[in-house]
This record gives structure tokens, sequence and C-alpha cells, in this order.
């Protein structure tokens, strides 16, 4: 193993003790790999500009916060039957012909997988898994977007992914988010947020897909008002109150309940 092969691995092992313990000092990982204070500092600065943990006084951190999303293992096991409900919800609105944008979330991955259904589309994206999984879909015109790959994410992000949306233009977005305040779209990497923005400014009708649990959360990076999407597909966990106060806003909304009994008489 040469010396770019032993520091991948060596980052490999550190990332994956970071998330698995939560929590651990800088201190004690360079004792743990044998390595200098500094190069422990330097191989976390390379795993949080991946995505992977974020740094935090006197250590590194894998647990979700305003500022790190969690890992996509993390993400597709949180809400896993309500997000499968909320993407069947959203595949219903799918439409031959249409030019569909599917951002990088595991909500909306849930949905490249039921496009099958729905063919011809032409989809752009930039989720890794979803490209490799509509690949396989013969009534899919695929579009990639390129840019620079974010392991954590799975997916391509940042100012050329941005500029890739830009040139095309879509029927549809499907979207999700990590936190909703105050009436607000929040996301943990300013390089989510450019390419998110890029998508809704290139789609005719924005659609925001998101369970419950994202209305309790924080965010660092704020990315848009509720009322710039046309519709939200929320499950029924969401509060009444939050609902209504989401339509009189301006923003329609449909509620799916999370066990799949069909669309709560809230949808409207």
């Amino acid at each position: 193993m040469d010396r770019v092969e032993a520091q991948e691995e060596r980052r490999r092992r550190m990332r994956d003790t970071v998330i698995a313990r939560g929590f651990v000092r800088t201190a004690d990982l360079a004792d743990e790999f044998g390595i200098s204070l500094m190069t422990a500092h330097r191989d976390l600065d390379a795993l949080q500009a991946q995505g992977w943990l974020r740094k935090v006084r006197g250590g590194a951190t894998g647990l979700p916060s305003a500022q790190f999303h969690g890992s996509v293992a993390e993400r597709m096991a949180t809400m896993a039957q309500t997000k499968q409900q909320l993407a069947r919800a959203a595949a219903t609105l799918l439409v031959p012909g249409q030019t569909v944008l599917l951002d990088d979330s595991t909500t909306c991955l849930l949905l490249a997988h039921q496009v099958a259904e729905h063919t011809p589309l032409t989809v752009i994206t930039n989720s890794l898994p979803a490209i490799t999984t509509l690949a396989k879909e013969p009534g899919v015109s695929l579009i990639t977007l390129g840019g620079v790959y974010f392991p954590a994410y799975d997916a391509f992000m940042g100012p050329h992914t941005a500029d890739a949306v830009r040139a095309f233009r879509a029927d549809v977005l499907f979207m999700s988010t990590t936190a909703v305040t105050n009436g607000r779209c929040y996301h943990t990497s300013p390089e989510t947020v450019q390419v998110k923005r890029a998508m809704m400014e290139s789609a005719g009708r924005r659609v925001l897909v998101a369970d419950h649990t994202k209305f309790a959360r924080g965010g660092l990076y704020a990315l848009a008002p509720l009322t710039d999407f046309d519709l939200l597909i929320v499950d029924d966990g969401l509060a009444a109150e939050q609902v209504r106060e989401v339509r009189a806003a301006g923003t329609e909304v449909l509620v799916v309940p999370a066990r799949g009994q069909g669309v709560s008489p809230l949808g409207g």
C-alpha cells in the first residue's frame, strides 16, 4: 500500500469511527491511528469537506445537526416507510412526456424507483444512485448533472453542477429539504443550497416532498421560503394547524397518511 492509499484507508477508518461513536476527540484519534495531532486535523478537515462529519471544538461529530446532515445510510433509514409513501404520492403527479428534475434527497431517490410506471419521461438529476437506477429504465431519457462529487451525499454539487442545471428547463421539480423553520427551508451546506436554488429557477412547477420531522429540525443555510413551492407533499404527522398555515400562505398541501391508506382528507 503506497502513501496515498494508506492515507485514504486511514481516513475511511477515521470516518467510520466518528460516525459509529457520534463524537471523538481529535487527540484520541491521533493516538488511536498513531499520527500527529496536526495530521489528525488535516484528515478531519478533508472528511468535513467531503460532507462526512463536522469538526467541533476538541474533536469531530457524526451526529446530525444544523450543520451536518448525517450519512446517506442514516438518512435512508430515517422515516423509511413514511418516505416511501411520500414518494408514491409524488409519483402520481408524473405525466408521460414531462421533463422532471430530481434532487439528491433520499426521498426523491425512492421516487426515482417508481418512474417506470409513468414513462416516457426525461429526468435530470445530480444524484448518483438515482442515475444508476434510471439508467436501467428504457422509457427514461436521462440527463446527468456533473460537478464535484461529494461522497457523503452520493451526489454532484457545487458551482459547476448549478451551472449545468441552468442549461435546462424542466416541467416539474421534486425536491426535499433538511429542515423547515418558520416557513423557510434550510440545508446543512452552501453547495447544496447553490444547486437546489438553480433547480428551482429551472422548473416550471416546484414540488417539495418532506416528512413531518423536517418541521422540527434546524438548518444553517437558508434555501427558500415554502411560498416559493407550488405544492408541499407531507405525511399526516404534521400538525393540522401547520398545514393550515402553509396553505394560508399560498402553497398547496397534499397530506399523505404514513401508513398508506390513501390521501388524507386534509390533502384537499
